[in-house]
């Protein structure tokens, strides 16, 4: 069950409507069987994973308040990362296994493991409980209840945003009631999420998938607005889930993180990062970067004799190389998380020795900054989308990006680019030259909208929350985008065949 299907429009308010309800003693037993039926929904074969995923963090947590400290936080974050690194990588040894017993005389066909829905942001929570409690910022969860409503909220488990036990756990603790207010910045932050999907993500890439499934057939400028749409597409998509996950706990009375922040805009590739997938970044920044700073160096043999600790440059580097591997389990996602490594450390490095920029530059520097930040984000995509398998059935290879990337130098005719683009528009979403036209048409307006919405977000409030974009806008304009916002959602429907299941999230597969 997606986050925008129709399914979860019946199911997100008759749980809320239960929920609010309900006596203060039932309210967190009633979210979490509400949070596992949903899960049950979306992969029933994977329950026993999350369960178990679930009570190994908790009794480790419960293990800190004894005198084996370090042992259970060692054996707790220990046993979450080697559960998530089995799922993410025990598929690839499955052919090679397989192979090696069929040559040994053992006719053994070893099956690729599916990933469990959600277990990168489960995961990725329960470190961070375990390693916050172990520090004091937090207290370990003696209820199994409320800890596992914690890891396993419906409306984070899919994708996200990664909660901390400090923000979230007293929330899930305290008892909560209707409110109009909260419920109207529900409303308005479902629709903004629902529209960047439905009549944005979606309808993009029904352009980008015809044209990725045959790089070698398509010219530069075909090429090129492909991966600049698959460069808009992931944001918009993911945006618009982290959008609908904050509306659905504010329905239910919980204020989750916010995970976007009008990335697009940054000048830099720190403030990208510090506006783009925040729950990860922050995570990554607070639970690796840091210890890695602080790490004692010198413990390490032969090189521990000359460096005391890591430099901070060093640190950054392996932060963002290592998300990589987070992402994905294919050379792709290696070569993203060097490129953003690489990206990152190299910001370090010109601010060392060339000085930092000054605050106040002229507009048109601030530009061209955030210009070159999309471009190399952009360069990056690419291999993200091969990652991704974007245009075939699964993970596709390096070779692929590099096609794709070499690709965009050839052919650059505006007569070609006109006819590949209506072919890909035609075979992706509709085979008439009318709809063709009208796909244009409803494509630019979507993208047109939610970047103005993004510029008022950044600029004129501050990137305040983004319903809070649409609440400070004056009453007939407000008024105004409620209506284009309810009939591009309508349209995109209507575009994805009608189907209020759409396509999968981006970020539901990690």
């Amino acid at each position: 069950m997606s986050l925008q299907s129709l399914g979860y429009l019946a199911f997100l308010p008759l749980t809320a409507a239960v929920y609010l309800h309900l006596p203060h003693k039932w309210q967190a037993p009633f979210l979490l069987g509400a949070s596992w039926c949903f899960y049950l929904l979306a992969a029933p074969g994977m329950f026993l994973v999350l369960l178990g995923c679930t009570l190994l963090p908790w009794l480790c947590g419960l293990g800190l308040l004894g005198p084996h400290k370090k042992a259970c936080l060692r054996l707790g974050v220990l046993g979450c990362l080697g559960c998530l690194a089995f799922f993410k990588y025990a598929g690839l040894l499955a052919a090679p296994l397989s192979a090696f017993l069929a040559r040994a005389g053992l006719a053994v066909q070893l099956p690729a493991l599916a990933m469990p829905l959600g277990i990168s942001f489960t995961t990725f929570a329960s470190i961070g409980y375990l390693v916050d409690a172990a520090r004091g910022e937090a207290a370990p969860e003696r209820s199994f209840v409320h800890y596992a409503l914690f890891t396993s909220l419906f409306a984070t488990i899919t994708a996200g945003p990664i909660c901390r036990a400090p923000a979230l756990l007293p929330q899930l603790h305290a008892e909560h009631r209707f409110s109009e207010g909260r419920t109207v910045r529900a409303l308005r932050l479902y629709a903004l999420g629902l529209f960047k999907k439905v009549a944005v993500a979606d309808v993009l890439m029904l352009f980008v998938r015809p044209v990725f499934s045959n790089i070698a057939g398509h010219g530069g400028p075909a090429l090129l607005a492909a991966l600049l749409g698959y460069t808009l597409y992931l944001y918009f998509d993911f945006a618009g889930y982290s959008e609908m996950a904050r509306a659905s706990g504010l329905l239910l009375g919980l204020e989750l993180p916010e995970n976007f922040k009008t990335p697009f805009f940054a000048a830099n590739f720190s403030g990208f990062w510090a506006r783009w997938h925040i729950s990860l970044s922050s995570w990554l920044q607070d639970y690796l970067f840091t210890p890695l700073v602080w790490a004692d160096a010198s413990r390490i043999p032969l090189l521990g004799r000359k460096i005391g600790r890591f430099s901070p440059v060093f640190c950054v580097f392996i932060v963002f190389f290592l998300s990589g591997f987070w992402h994905g389990n294919t050379l792709p996602f290696v070569v993203w998380g060097l490129l953003q490594g690489l990206y990152r450390a190299g910001e370090e490095l010109c601010h060392r020795y060339l000085g930092k920029p000054r605050k106040k530059a002229p507009a048109y520097t601030v530009w061209a900054k955030r210009a070159g930040v999309f471009a190399l984000w952009a360069f990056g995509m690419a291999f993200f989308a091969m990652g991704s398998g974007i245009g075939a059935d699964g993970p596709r290879p390096v070779g692929d990006a590099l096609a794709l990337l070499g690709g965009i130098l050839r052919g650059w005719s505006l007569t070609r680019f006109a006819a590949e683009a209506r072919a890909a528009v035609l075979a992706g979403f509709y085979a008439n030259g009318l709809m063709a036209a009208a796909w244009l048409a409803f494509a630019a307006f979507g993208l047109v909208l939610s970047v103005w919405m993004d510029w008022q977000r950044f600029a004129r409030c501050k990137s305040a929350g983004a319903e809070e974009m649409l609440a400070a806008q004056p009453t007939r304009r407000r008024w105004v985008l409620y209506y284009l916002l309810v009939l591009g959602i309508f349209a995109g429907l209507i575009m994805q065949n009608g189907g209020f299941g759409g396509q999968s999230f981006a970020y539901a597969g990690f």
